[in-house]
């Protein structure tokens, strides 16, 4: 059966084509069979009659600097979608969480995937301390005291903007450098949030290994090894895809966070491991699929449209 599908996403003339998650999603939509929309947060109101989108029709196609079409502009009540993707990037910010509220009126004979309640409760960077044991040595807070207690104990050290994305204002602190002070000022200045820090752990330089896990099962992995002189493997800052496979601690962590994804119905998650360690669980906008889908010559996105379609079947017998 054909579905109406939304995605709530950034602009589709920015993304970045080689690399987009999102527009993976969308082709394998429309090979589905499926009608696609495309909308921004700001397109998204609350009004008496529940949310509602000013959306386009959207075609796509993977031919380089021609991958979209646009139809006219429309206001559609959400509850006439099938589906609605929430898919556009960080940063989480009130904006980002005032969405998923919104998307809480969509309907409820609508799947908003990942579900906006359980995105919202699982901020990427705090959801994580709910498995201390697999995790490395972390801190979350604003206290410089704690901080440089923090450092003393464990020398090397990353800190990084609670809400941050895509390496983005990440940095390596050695034991002797001279600007932690100055660096915890910057932060402060930029906003009120608490700060991660975390043990710098030196098998990064191995690479950061994002793994893709689909209803809380794990679907393909791809290694992020940095370039020279950089302490981030993010592919945002420069990190090259490798391929690679799951170990034995990989799947450990794996099933012990997967039955906690599936219940709160964040389909399509990415976490990432550097060595033996879980160091993020990405569920807004997890990336990955291209790189894993070239290197294994696999289609994930598939495995995750298997997987929308079937919690939708299961929400409208709920709903029936």
């Amino acid at each position: 059966m054909a579905l109406t599908v939304a995605l709530q996403m950034d602009p589709i003339e920015t993304i970045n084509f080689d690399g987009d998650t999102t527009f993976m999603l969308g082709l394998e939509a429309l090979r589905r069979g499926h009608d696609l929309y495309h909308y921004q947060p700001s397109d998204l109101s609350l009004t008496p009659e529940g949310a509602v989108a000013w959306m386009r029709p959207m075609g796509l196609q993977r031919v380089r600097d021609d991958h979209y079409r646009l139809g006219p502009k429309e206001r559609v009540p959400l509850r006439e979608m099938d589906v609605v993707l929430l898919r556009q990037d960080p940063p989480f910010d009130m904006a980002y969480i005032t969405s998923t509220h919104l998307l809480e009126h969509a309907g409820p004979r609508t799947l908003v995937s990942n579900d906006p309640v359980q995105v919202r409760n699982a901020p990427e960077k705090l959801f994580i301390t709910r498995f201390p044991d697999l995790m490395p040595p972390s801190l979350v807070s604003s206290s410089v005291d704690e901080i440089r207690a923090f450092r003393e104990e464990h020398g090397d050290i990353v800190i990084k903007p609670l809400y941050g994305f895509g390496g983005l204002g990440v940095f390596r602190v050695r034991p002797d450098d001279e600007n932690l002070g100055a660096l915890l000022e910057l932060h402060a200045l930029r906003g009120r949030e608490p700060l991660v820090i975390q043990k710098y752990l030196p098998a990064v330089r191995e690479g950061d290994k994002r793994i893709i896990l689909v209803e809380g099962e794990p679907r393909g992995a791809v290694l992020r090894v940095p370039q020279r002189g950089e302490a981030r493997a993010n592919m945002h800052v420069g990190g090259r895809p490798v391929k690679t496979t799951l170990t034995a601690r990989d799947r450990e962590v794996c099933e012990a966070v997967g039955p906690e994804l599936r219940a709160r119905g964040l389909t399509l998650v990415g976490i990432d491991m550097i060595g033996d360690h879980l160091t993020e669980i990405n569920v807004t906008c997890p990336t990955g699929i291209q790189e894993i889908d070239r290197l294994d010559g696999v289609t994930l996105e598939r495995d995750v449209w298997d997987a929308i379609e079937t919690r939708l079947t299961t929400l409208r017998a709920g709903a029936a």
